[in-house]
């Protein structure tokens, strides 16, 4: 076996080098083996030095371990020769004909192509953009608010109908002008309208979309307002939604208005106005 030593040091570095001091060796000629790390403990106390232990001389070589004796193998057995018969004559099997082909590849029906992907619904015609004092102050206010948000987009602004704008904004990665459920796009048509109604002119009304998320929107309201007016006839108990802003509330109120047995209404203060879905119980008479 080889020998070693244990030496102990303040660090393991310590007392790996007094122990290199005391063999006079150098670090590649021993290997160590750390048997106590050094422990600083709370103001000295409890504290405990390093020890290790560090091993020198040659290293023992290992024999090989002995092959085992091989066996001779056994000499294989002379098989007996057998009487060679002469092998009864085989008639020729009669040919199969091949079934003939029902129906070739050409008789065959082709099969259904799959669908292709249709294309996004086209938008309402909006007309022509537009170029007057409103609309350059909601492209000058919106191409600083995107590049402080560093966001490239297309700005186009529309005017379908006096005193309204419509703003589309074009471009990738819309999602973060968006936001969760509308509430960036919202924020930042707001912040839009006050600008340009600020500077005077005329008050105006400005709407703001981006990858037609206005009327999925509308739609999704749409769908929800149905659905929960079903349960509430069917229950005969009010509903609470969750808080919306003004327009989406508007969805709401618009597209239950003519719903036998619901009546609708809003509670709270913004910005967690919610609308109340009730059941009517005059009209339901």
């Amino acid at each position: 076996m080889r020998e070693f030593i244990d030496v102990t040091g303040k660090t393991e570095d310590e007392a790996i080098s007094k122990a290199l001091a005391q063999l006079g060796l150098d670090r590649d000629d021993v290997s160590v083996e750390i048997l106590e790390r050094a422990k600083s403990g709370f103001l000295g106390i409890g504290s405990s030095p390093a020890r290790v232990r560090v091993y020198h001389g040659p290293e023992e070589e290992e024999e090989p371990a002995p092959r085992a004796e091989e066996k001779p193998k056994a000499e294989p057995r002379p098989e007996p020769k057998k009487e060679s018969r002469p092998e009864p004559r085989q008639e020729p099997k009669p040919r199969r004909e091949k079934p003939k082909k029902q129906e070739r590849r050409e008789d065959r029906p082709a099969a259904p192509k799959a669908e292709e992907p249709r294309p996004a619904p086209v938008p309402a015609d909006l007309g022509e953009e537009v170029d007057d004092e409103k609309a350059q102050a909601i492209r000058a206010f919106l191409t600083g608010l995107l590049e402080h948000m560093e966001c490239s987009a297309e700005i186009r602004v529309y005017q379908p109908e006096k005193g309204r704008y419509k703003v589309i904004l074009e471009g990738k990665q819309m999602g973060a002008l968006i936001g969760r459920r509308g509430e960036t796009l919202d924020a930042i048509q707001q912040l839009t309208s006050y600008s340009v109604n600020r500077a005077g002119g005329g008050r105006v009304r400005v709407q703001l979309d981006a990858e037609g998320y206005r009327e999925k929107r509308e739609q999704s309201l749409q769908h929800l307002a149905k659905k929960v007016a079903g349960k509430v006839v069917k229950y005969r108990r009010s509903v609470t939604l969750e808080p919306m802003n003004a327009y989406e509330r508007h969805v709401i109120h618009t597209a239950l208005q003519d719903v036998p047995g619901v009546t609708t209404y809003s509670t709270g203060t913004e910005p967690n106005r919610r609308v109340i879905v009730a059941y009517d119980r005059t009209a339901a008479r």
